[in-house]
């Protein structure tokens, strides 16, 4: 009668007792990570701080920070002359991580027609402007409580008559 009452008590926890698969999210820990594609992104761009931290650019009072400030951009991005199909108007955007020693890295791209309806009308054009964007090296670390982090950064260029009309933001 011990032997029934002991495998009695036993056999609830041992039926109880189950490994947990552990679960792997397929999200991001924050709305707009980028996280790293060994088939897209350089090797040898390091992040500064954890890989599940990096602020957005405007999450500070310093706002945009690239030296000579968005004109500078605008006025190399003029000498160069990049253009693509006539006919096409929409939005491209760039968006990347600027580390704690103003490197840029982990750059994704997007473009949209002027209904902001994903589209990749013109491949060339957007291929220019995201190797415009990654020769761009005057971006200026940002601080958080006086230690230097990894931030967003995005630019957006308004396509018009397959010009860039306007960089935003």
């Amino acid at each position: 009668m011990k032997n029934f009452l002991f495998i009695l008590f036993l056999f609830p926890l041992l039926t109880s007792c189950q490994t947990e698969k552990a679960v792997v999210s397929k999200y991001s820990a924050h709305v707009g990570d980028i996280t790293f594609d060994e088939k897209i992104d350089d090797p040898k761009f390091k992040r500064c701080l954890s890989e599940d931290f990096g602020i957005q650019y405007y999450n500070d009072s310093q706002g945009f920070q690239y030296k000579g400030e968005k004109i500078s951009i605008e006025e190399k991005l003029k000498s160069l002359n990049i253009e693509g199909d006539k006919k096409l108007k929409g939005y491209i955007t760039v968006r990347f991580l600027v580390n704690c020693d103003g490197k840029s890295g982990l750059f994704r791209v997007q473009q949209m027609n002027q209904e902001y309806k994903e589209t990749d009308a013109d491949k060339e054009l957007t291929d220019q402007l995201l190797i415009f964007t990654k020769n761009l090296n005057g971006w200026i670390p940002k601080k958080l409580d006086g230690k230097k982090v990894d931030y967003y950064q995005y630019l957006t260029y308004k396509i018009e008559n397959g010009k860039v009309s306007e960089i935003l933001p």
